[in-house]
């Protein structure tokens, strides 16, 4: 058996050591849900337990971000190993905050809680030996992509430029010198030990709509107004008959939500507002149907007479990963646990941040068993602790040590092969036109 793997072992011994302290700061950041930006107790706990790891913490990047960084002695590539802070909006959940709706189904509490795994076990690494370049630990805000409102509303105050928290961290270069990024995921109905892994995901606009009409009395002069929710229900009949169109190749999703349907029972609605994403495989394929979901939801408006606004924002990239790097992740998932499952996957339908990351570094975002349910459903649950977070956090520090030793050249070899798709000022100008209203 070689020093290296002699050095795997030891570095999943101290992941299992520290089992009951990582999934106590998991289970406390699951019992304290928050939406994007507004992530202020998981923050400040996720910052508390760095510095008692004894790392270098940054507070308040893109508003709720955290960062801690472990230097490798020697000059080399800078690694992020991240995890996402928010959780998302399902009231129905029993963990859910009776407040907000915020509940933690999305799994974000175990992607942290494995950022925490990798980073007590690389700790342990440096102690052992030095490494060419650094690790970066970044717990980062708002993935979820909801409360669009709430977020341009922030745009508009200045505090905010770009929606989701990746992207606003790349705005604001606080990834610079960052050179290649890993985090991971849950993966939906997955109890077993597994690993789903993928070359690409869904990329997505968002949009707002607002139907402004008329108010009238609903029964005494229905004639005198123009009904705003007869608009919008013709907008999203219009969307429904543009479904046939979609090929199955591109992995189109539309999915609205009535967001305001009017005031009173006995008004006719005046002021009705939706949200939806329009999600595809590539970007080309979203920014052409888009503008036909547009058209759609204008022929409503005019159907009836009202008036129809129409706010498109950037949405999230499709997500592109290396294959080197998710190869050096399943064998390090394999050498952690060996009897897990591999399943290998093309194409996820849903969407994240990492796939803005993904454009401007080698990024990998794997999907992990060991829960069991929907994901962002009432009926998500762990089923196994050590499969949905103890797993990855080996998988991912293994890795490191793949990557980082032996001068770094594996990851220097993976950056030069992969080269940015866009850089940061070309991502930005790409990611500006998208902000369009009609």
């Amino acid at each position: 058996m070689t020093d290296r793997n002699e050095l795997k072992k030891d570095l999943c011994a101290c992941i299992d050591k520290a089992a009951e302290e990582i999934e106590h700061y998991a289970q406390s950041v699951f019992s304290e849900p928050e939406l994007g930006y507004k992530e202020v107790k998981t923050a400040a706990k996720t910052a508390d337990f760095f510095r008692k790891l004894g790392l270098k913490t940054e507070e308040g990047l893109a508003i709720t971000g955290v960062k801690a960084v472990l230097e490798g002695g020697k000059s080399g590539p800078a690694i992020a190993i991240m995890g996402e802070l928010d959780a998302i909006g399902c009231p129905e959940a029993p963990s859910a905050n009776r407040e907000t709706g915020a509940a933690h189904t999305c799994g974000h509490f175990l992607q942290l809680g494995a950022m925490m795994g990798a980073a007590i076990a690389l700790i342990e690494l440096r102690k052992k030996q030095e490494f060419c370049g650094n690790v970066v630990f970044f717990a980062v805000p708002a993935e979820e992509y909801v409360e669009i409102a709430y977020r341009s509303r922030l745009r508009e105050e200045g505090k905010l430029h770009f929606l989701s928290g990746k992207q606003e961290l790349i705005f604001r270069g606080d990834l610079a010198g960052i050179d290649m990024a890993m985090m991971i995921h849950s993966n939906a109905y997955s109890p077993e030990a597994a690993v789903y892994i993928g070359k690409s995901s869904n990329g997505f606009v968002g949009k707002t709509i607002q139907y402004i009409g008329k108010e009238a009395h609903a029964a005494a002069a229905p004639h005198e107004g123009i009904n705003a929710l007869n608009a919008a229900m013709l907008g999203l009949m219009g969307i429904h008959a543009l479904r046939e169109t979609f090929k199955d190749e591109d992995h189109i999703r539309v999915h609205p939500v009535i967001t305001k349907g009017g005031d009173l029972v006995n008004s006719v609605p005046a002021d009705v507002r939706l949200e939806t994403y329009v999600r595809g495989k590539t970007m080309k394929t979203i920014e052409a149907t888009h503008e036909k979901i547009d058209r759609a939801l204008r022929a409503g408006g005019e159907a009836v007479g009202a008036r129809t606004i129409i706010q498109t924002s950037h949405g999230q990239l499709p997500l592109t990963c290396p294959e080197e790097m998710n190869e050096i992740f399943i064998n390090n998932a394999k050498f952690a646990r060996p009897d897990v499952k591999i399943c290998r996957v093309e194409h996820f339908s849903g969407s994240t941040d990492m796939g803005d990351v993904s454009h401007v570094m080698p990024a990998i975002h794997p999907f992990i068993g060991g829960v069991t349910g929907a994901l962002h459903g009432r009926d998500f649950a762990v089923t196994d602790f050590s499969a949905a977070c103890l797993l990855p956090a080996k998988a991912m520090a293994l890795s490191v040590v793949d990557l980082l030793c032996d001068n770094a050249g594996l990851a220097e070899k993976i950056i030069a092969a992969n080269k940015p798709l866009l850089t940061q000022k070309e991502y930005v100008t790409k990611m500006n036109e998208y902000f369009k209203t009609t």
